[in-house]
């Protein structure tokens, strides 16, 4: 089992909201370190809206409970009623991911049911408080979190076992049923890979020479995802047409294999480019070979549709061609906006590759 940065700081973060609690001497700390795990964020910006958040869920959650205790009384129902409303509230208002923290502060102070009550809901409310601060300050000066490094690695993972298998179907060695299993992973892993470029885009650079390159980088990686869907998207398409493309003439079958060939050569060597594992080369052979063979396929396919027009499974593989078409035109675009941004931001990308190396 993997232990990421996020459980440590959990783990951090409970046990410097149970210590101050302790030390403080602030009766029930447990509910500190319960508020703590709920303040845990991902990035360092959504730790700062999250602050924001849980602190007015917090106020929200002590004032309701304040006044249902002073009208109605402790009684269970009543209890019940006040986290009902405070859902209904947080549900209306769009604050859905703060409303355990306000159940939680509504729940640690209904329960008393002695004298002093208003000094015992203050004490709960500072004490909730406490660590939702803990789990901030935790956020903020622990481990930051470095988005980038991350997401350039998933990216590539994900590109090249979707590569492999574009290569084992267009020779007809992929087994039907394992490609269809995986294809349904690949879609959860672009999910994921599109999460994880929002992480990327919410960090924060506090230098101002840093922040336009930074806006060209968000540019480039969301190209790269762009050109992997294209890439997943040819890979669903030649499962699903399978049968079909075995039934096609042998000149029109080596046609794709032959641009698809090309095609996931260039786009292995462009990401190798970008972390300047190949030189630069703004007019590089692999690029005018990708556009020849385009036509190339384009005009096979011409030919076998007018050869056999009348048949009804032609119609079946305009998606696919298409699709090759758009895919070798994302390459194209990412291939550019590589070689622009190196231009541009040569000591920055250096930087940036050579912490990727390590």
């Amino acid at each position: 089992m993997k232990l990421g940065a996020r459980v440590f700081k959990t783990g951090i973060a409970i046990t410097l909201a149970l210590f101050l609690a302790k030390l403080l001497d602030l009766p029930s700390p447990v509910f500190a370190g319960i508020s703590a795990v709920f303040a845990m964020q991902p990035t360092i910006y959504r730790t700062y809206l999250s602050l924001v958040e849980q602190l007015q869920a917090n106020v929200i959650g002590a004032f309701f409970a304040v006044i249902i205790v002073l009208i109605f009384g402790h009684d269970p129902f009543f209890i019940g009623l006040t986290a009902i409303l405070v859902i209904a509230l947080f549900v209306k208002l769009r604050l859905e991911s703060t409303i355990p923290v306000a159940l939680v502060t509504v729940i640690a102070i209904m329960e008393y049911t002695e004298d002093g009550f208003i000094q015992f809901a203050l004490i709960r409310f500072s004490t909730i408080l406490l660590g939702i601060l803990a789990a901030f300050f935790v956020n903020l000066v622990f481990i930051p979190p470095k988005y980038e490094k991350k997401l350039y690695s998933k990216i590539v993972d994900n590109t090249e076992n979707i590569l492999k298998w574009i290569r084992m179907n267009i020779r007809h060695v992929s087994e039907h049923n394992l490609l269809k299993e995986d294809i349904e992973k690949f879609k959860e892993n672009m999910i994921k890979l599109d999460q994880l470029y929002l992480m990327y885009k919410e960090e924060r650079d506090y230098f101002p020479k840093n922040k336009y390159g930074k806006s060209r980088k968000l540019v480039l990686y969301r190209q790269m995802i762009t050109t992997t869907n294209r890439a997943l998207e040819t890979l669903k398409l030649l499962h699903r047409l399978e049968n079909e493309l075995q039934h096609m003439p042998m000149e029109f079958q080596q046609a794709i294999r032959s641009e698809l060939d090309c095609l996931l050569n260039y786009h292995e060597q462009i990401l190798l480019k970008f972390i300047g594992k190949i030189k630069y080369q703004p007019d590089s052979e692999i690029v005018t070979e990708a556009c020849n063979s385009r036509k190339w396929l384009v005009e096979a396919f011409n030919k076998h549709y007018l050869e056999r027009c009348k048949e009804a499974d032609n119609y079946h593989l305009f998606p696919l061609i298409g699709t090759i078409i758009e895919y070798s035109e994302q390459l194209d675009h990412l291939d550019t906006l590589i070689d622009s941004f190196q231009n541009y931001h040569k000591d920055e990308q250096s930087l940036e590759m050579s912490e990727q190396e390590d």
